[in-house]
């Protein structure tokens, strides 16, 4: 209710793609990533589409009084960064969608480094869920959280009123990777499917050409 209310008083939607959301069952939203601030919007637009959004948070907010028990309770999915223990988020947000979760992803991993703000080369651990769980990917390209929280920037721009447009778009088709090994050529190759499609509802947002190939952050691991 709290945020719902401040998203309300300052900003403005352009939501489209409605019907692509399935209102039950298990799904993955994997959406691109532009300001610290989109992570609220995008649960917004996802939220009065009829689903719960959960997000997978460092697992030290977890142990920070208040937030964490408001974290608990929300029901988001602990991420445990630089240890042993990194493969147990994927196996929480693994569970979480065989029972039923929205659970929302950004591939990218990280807020776009792209000059242009375009979507960047994506992560594997979205396509290795996808498959593993069979539930379905749905792209979501969003583009104005960028003006109301750039990033680098402490405090938002919160007048005049941003408008976050946002649309979601038809499961991606990842059929032919079903039966495959889950590594290698087949994980890169599929997660290249799911960004290639965000990118393409972004361009459709900006009405302008993505480019022919996406951003690569030197030094970055895949």
């Amino acid at each position: 209710m709290i945020v719902k209310a401040f998203l309300y008083l300052f900003s403005k939607r352009d939501w489209r793609g409605h019907a692509h959301l399935p209102r039950t069952g298990g799904v993955i939203i994997a959406a691109n990533h532009l300001s610290w601030s989109d992570p609220l919007l995008l649960a917004h637009f996802t939220y009065d589409n009829g689903r719960w959004p959960v997000y997978l948070a460092k697992a030290g907010l977890f142990d920070i009084p208040v937030i964490g028990w408001i974290i608990r309770k929300c029901r988001q999915i602990p991420v445990f960064r630089g240890s042993t223990d990194a493969a147990r988020s994927l196996k929480f947000a693994e569970d979480a969608l065989r029972d039923g979760s929205c659970v929302i992803f950004y591939p990218e991993g990280t807020i776009s480094r792209d000059p242009d703000l375009w979507p960047m080369a994506g992560k594997t651990g979205v396509a290795r869920l996808a498959l593993a769980t069979g539930v379905p990917v749905i792209p979501v390209a969003h583009w104005g959280a960028q003006e109301l929280l750039p990033y680098g920037r402490k405090t938002p721009r919160l007048l005049p009123r941003k408008t976050f447009h946002a649309v979601a778009g038809p499961p991606v088709d990842l059929s032919k990777y079903e039966g495959l090994p889950l590594r290698g050529k087949v994980l890169k190759e599929a997660t290249a499917d799911i960004m290639a499609a965000i990118t393409a509802q972004l361009a459709e947002l900006r009405g302008e050409k993505a480019p022919d190939t996406p951003f690569e952050p030197e030094g970055r691991a895949g």
